[in-house]
């Protein structure tokens, strides 16, 4: 495998506030790699720096190629898909018309892509016409990363996909995912308050301490360190 993403001495800012401080990452063409620390540590900042949402500097390339002053759009027409926090679905549209949006940057047949990711969550097919409003949390969650899908990513940044949701909903969420990238080969950056499943998950993560890189390795690598794991992972 070939590295897809690089971040190399990265900072982000709100306003006059940093939140980032000289970031680096990678990952491979892929591989699934989580990103884990306390609150406020810079998980989230991280997501948004790669993908052009937030005010950010330094060196961030995708397959070699520097996305580091790219907007949103242009970042997701190279074939990365962000799944933000807080799901981000159109409530006031039907689950058929959220999933044509996540199409909407590249060209090909949308029945076709349909079909595809209705293998990954067949309750779509009797949901299409019903306005994702009225989903519940999960269900939510679960078009917001379908929607993502449609766009077949090379990179898919999923932000606490967990958040608020009931554990065997989560169960089956992290299930599509580790099916997803066994199927298709999608790398996936992983933000999780929950370390453990985010270790079971990921192949390596990073732990971010107030905007910066603290420790970084292999899951089992971190999972094994009883001093990582009480102060920085939480369990």
């Amino acid at each position: 495998m070939g590295v897809l993403l690089t971040l190399s001495d990265v900072d982000a800012r709100y306003g006059q506030v940093q939140a980032l401080r000289g970031v680096g990452l990678t990952v491979e063409e892929g591989e699934i790699v989580a990103i884990l620390g306390a609150n406020g540590a810079g998980k989230t900042t991280t997501l948004r720096a790669i993908s052009g949402t937030v005010r950010r500097r330094g060196t961030i390339e995708l397959a070699g190629k520097s996305v580091a002053r790219k907007g949103p759009e242009a970042t997701a027409r190279l074939g990365v898909a962000h799944v933000p926090e807080g799901r981000g679905t159109f409530s006031e549209l039907t689950v058929w018309e959220n999933l044509r949006l996540g199409a909407y940057v590249r060209r090909g047949s949308l029945r076709e892509d349909f079909r595809r990711v209705a293998e990954y969550f067949p309750w779509l097919e009797a949901r299409r016409s019903q306005q994702a409003g009225t989903l519940s949390g999960g269900e939510q969650q679960m078009l917001a990363l379908a929607r993502a899908v449609m766009q077949r990513p090379r990179l898919l940044l999923l932000d606490e996909p967990s958040l608020g949701l009931a554990p065997l909903v989560v169960a089956e969420i992290f299930r599509i995912i580790r099916e997803l990238n066994d199927r298709e080969g999608t790398a996936v950056l992983l933000v999780e308050q929950n370390a453990r499943t985010s270790l079971m998950t990921a192949s390596r993560a990073y732990v971010l301490e107030v905007g910066r890189v603290a420790f970084e390795g292999t899951s089992d690598e971190l999972a094994s360190q009883d001093a990582i794991r009480r102060s920085y992972l939480g369990y």
